[in-house]
């Protein structure tokens, strides 16, 4: 299954909107491709560690997965970190973040006369 980084960003953008820990249940037999898909980009996130898994069905954002998220809240820069991305013929999602927070600090220094 091909990563679909759209959808890791929404997700991440889900955890951050919950009030508590994001409990999910979306595993059973006779998924969708939707929600084989969506379990995929989930372990994903664990993977690359956005997030992480507390409990048999309950997940919560990371640190790392906060300061991506706040990152990429911008969809300024988030296009610009998938055009990026697509310039070099594909990026890891580890090198996706680092190029947005690039893009963010880039950002911040031009409006705030900063050197970072």
């Amino acid at each position: 299954m091909k990563r679909n980084n759209d959808l890791l960003r929404q997700m991440l953008f889900e955890f951050e909107g919950d009030k508590d820990y994001l409990v999910l249940d979306r595993m059973h037999l006779g998924m969708s491709q939707e929600d084989r898909e969506w379990q995929h980009h989930l372990e994903l996130l664990c993977d690359q560690g956005f997030i992480i898994q507390i409990s048999k069905s309950g997940y919560r954002l990371t640190f790392a997965g906060h300061d991506f998220i706040e990152a990429i809240r911008s969809d300024t820069i988030w296009k610009k970190t998938k055009a990026g991305a697509k310039e070099l013929g594909g990026a890891t999602l580890g090198m996706m973040a680092d190029m947005a927070i690039a893009y963010l600090k880039q950002e911040a220094a031009e409006k705030l006369g900063l050197e970072l």
